[in-house]
């Protein structure tokens, strides 16, 4: 699989670059240079956490997981993101003290780093941009952002060059860890999702139920639940009331699910006045969780 080894090189180019980076930021005395540094230093980190995941993640279903180890992936993405965070917020703090007593700076130096860092992090940039799964899209998010930190660092550095204003690199440091948070959040959000079985996003129960309840030969459709694995892969379970012949009925029920998206359909079959063993769920919701068959 490529972009195993995509993530790989990404973290090594990572890792390298921070302690390069750290050092800089000591020699020019600057603090967005240091603040990147720890930035890339929990990049380098979540994305050596995110590789090993990402290669579990791919592990055929076995007796201990059976659905898989897809959700691997998704704790990568948790964990990546936690470390932004943690990073962001410490950048926040030192950018702020700066502000309070500023220091020298040496800003040919600085413009000197900013160079090569913009075009390390493009290299790398370009070696994870075509993941598609939430954990590489997280590693090749961090990428973007640390040639745009990047960026900003240079085109700072060149403005203090000239104006020998200061203040500019730890207020360049607090914007881009800004960025970083609300993207950060963003990601652990969606994340969270799936580990909470939340409805995947742009599916809707009511319209399935509705949709499915208008095959011919269905009765009466409940307990649907859908869920999502790493938010590509769905999976969805429900009670069909009929009296047509299943075969028939699975098949048309398989081809409505895979239009909504979902892929992995488990279907309880019912024929009519059969007392369904679970009719208290639907009855109420909260009883639901006393029902769960199949999860």
């Amino acid at each position: 699989m490529k972009t195993d080894t995509n993530i790989l090189m990404a973290f090594i180019l990572n890792l390298a670059f921070s302690v390069f980076e750290f050092v800089g930021g000591i020699f020019t005395g600057s603090v967005a240079i240091v603040s990147d540094a720890v930035h890339d230093m929990g990049d380098a980190a979540s994305i050596g956490i995110s590789y090993f995941l990402e290669k579990k993640s791919k592990k055929q279903p076995d007796e201990k997981y059976t659905y898989g180890y897809t959700r691997y992936s998704v704790l990568g993405s948790v964990i990546t993101t936690v470390i932004l965070l943690f990073g962001s917020v410490m950048v926040i703090f030192n950018a702020v003290n700066r502000i309070i007593e500023p220091t020298e700076i040496n800003y040919n130096g600085m413009i000197i780093f900013a160079i090569i860092g913009t075009s390390v992090n493009l290299a790398a940039a370009f070696l994870t941009g075509d993941g598609t799964s939430l954990n590489q899209k997280a590693v090749n998010l961090h990428m973007i952002e640390d040639v745009l930190g990047w960026i900003v660092v240079l085109l700072g550095a060149i403005v203090m060059r000239f104006t020998n204003f200061a203040l500019i690199d730890p207020i360049m440091s607090i914007g881009v860890a800004v960025f970083i948070l609300v993207h950060a959040i963003k990601n652990l959000k969606e994340a969270i999702d799936l580990f909470l079985e939340k409805t995947p996003h742009g599916i809707t129960v009511q319209e399935m139920r509705e949709h499915i309840a208008q095959l011919d030969g269905v009765l009466d459709v409940h307990h649907i639940h859908i869920w999502s694995m790493d938010g590509q892969v769905h999976y969805a379970t429900m009670h069909i009331v009929t009296n047509a012949d299943s075969h028939q009925i699975k098949e048309k029920i398989r081809a409505e699910a895979r239009e909504h998206g979902i892929s992995h359909v488990i279907l309880e079959l019912e024929s009519e006045g059969e007392p369904c063993h679970e009719k208290n769920c639907s009855v109420t919701f909260t009883a639901n969780a006393l029902c769960h068959h199949h999860h």
